[in-house]
């Protein structure tokens, strides 16, 4: 069965639809995981109800002038002509909407039928509007950009209940170097919820990937490296430029949002409440000297051409499974002195990936490799894996590997 469709043939909608929506009251008054469901509609289902409640609405993140600056400054602005062309008759039928999101679940265009617009406009389906799954809960746009996957959203599977009588398919899309842009979107009624929409969805995502790639003619990327080292090195072609450490900040800060940031939100991320716009305005000026213009653009800030960095060369071999490859290319923390919050929790979420994957393989040389790091030598919930692993676990966890290995080649076989 795809994980990822909503209904399977046979499946009555109108029986589907009350089923889901019993086990939503059930989850919602408190009662344990649903069973029955959707893993990926459950788990989302978690996430949610971590952040608000089943009368919440999305709330309106941008407005006019600052939403129109925003998305036409946007990466996906250069394809919304191919998306009108590949689902704009959908929403021009009368039943279907199109909508497209950034990486953090804002609505930047939304389109289709003027009734239509109207009754998505109430539950505030609406440009500017944030559809992540901590401000609207569970959704076809914030859960695809939540999981990195294409799927579809039925009916009651939506966390929020002003959303329930909408069934929506979206795929996220990224950019060349396969940083997540956004999500595409089709909403609509119960009708949608079949293996074509998805298709159709996700074939329009991969449409959108290969003409970003094909904008601009292949040339060298700069290349970041900040793990293990307090001040960032930045290579491009035969030069090498050491960035001191503010400089070494903004630039990881800003390779991690590719759609750009303001300075108050460069600033949030080096000083947190403590912050100081002339300072940050005064650093992004100099960093701005010494990438050149042609690396750095402004308003927002913003990498013009995405550089290759170390901190996510590992954090792909991990999405991969390919831990020892991600252990070697792991040279330590990034940046590792630096206090700045927003460099503390990325460098927190490289580790605790890293080590959850080491931990996961049950490979005692992976362990031990780790242990002998300077950085892991006082790890003591890796000494104590790692005393406790015998030969037999690692049999099974090798096994376990090898099921996981079969069970998402089964996945891409049924979505191919």
């Amino acid at each position: 069965m795809n994980p990822w469709l909503a209904l399977t043939p046979g499946d009555d909608p109108a029986e589907r639809i009350r089923q889901v929506g019993r086990a939503h009251e059930r989850f919602v008054a408190g009662h344990e995981r649903p069973d029955r469901m959707r893993a990926v509609v459950a788990e989302s289902w978690a996430r949610s109800a971590a952040w608000i409640g089943a009368d919440g609405t999305a709330p309106i993140d941008l407005c006019d002038d600052e939403l129109e600056a925003y998305r036409s400054a946007h990466p996906l602005a250069r394809v919304m002509p191919l998306f009108r062309d590949l689902l704009g008759g959908l929403a021009d039928d009368g039943d279907h909407i199109l909508a497209v999101c950034d990486a953090h679940g804002r609505l930047l265009w939304v389109e289709g039928n003027a009734g239509t617009l109207r009754g998505a406009a109430s539950m505030n389906f609406v440009p500017g509007a944030r559809w992540d799954e901590a401000h609207a809960g569970t959704n076809a746009p914030g859960t695809a950009l939540a999981v990195d996957h294409a799927l579809q959203i039925f009916a009651t599977e939506h966390f929020s209940r002003s959303v329930q009588r909408w069934t929506c398919t979206a795929a996220p899309i990224h950019d060349p170097a396969g940083r997540l842009l956004g999500a595409i979107d089709v909403t609509g009624g119960d009708h949608l919820a079949n293996p074509h929409s998805l298709a159709l969805v996700r074939a329009t995502a991969l449409a959108a990937e290969t003409y970003l790639r094909g904008l601009e003619p292949p040339r060298d990327r700069p290349a970041v490296a900040a793990l293990g080292r307090d001040e960032a090195l930045v290579a491009s072609g035969n030069i090498r430029t050491s960035l001191k450490r503010r400089h070494s900040e903004l630039l990881v800060l800003l390779t991690m949002h590719p759609e750009g940031r303001t300075g108050d939100q460069l600033g949030f991320d080096l000083y947190g409440d403590d912050v100081n716009p002339v300072t940050v305005r005064a650093e992004l000026s100099r960093l701005r000297r010494i990438l050149g213009p042609e690396l750095l653009d402004s308003r927002p800030y913003r990498l013009r051409t995405q550089p290759t960095t170390d901190f996510e060369m590992v954090t792909s071999h991990i999405k991969h499974g390919q831990v020892a490859s991600a252990l070697a290319a792991y040279s330590g923390p990034l940046l590792p002195t630096s206090d700045a919050p927003g460099i503390v929790r990325l460098r927190r979420m490289i580790d605790d990936r890293l080590r959850a994957a080491i931990l996961g393989t049950g490979d005692r040389r992976l362990l031990q490799t780790w242990l002998n790091s300077p950085w892991g030598a006082d790890d003591l919930e890796m000494w104590q894996a790692y005393a406790l692993l015998t030969p037999a676990d690692l049999i099974a966890a090798r096994r376990a590997a090898e099921l996981g290995r079969e069970y998402a080649c089964n996945v891409r076989a049924t979505l191919a």
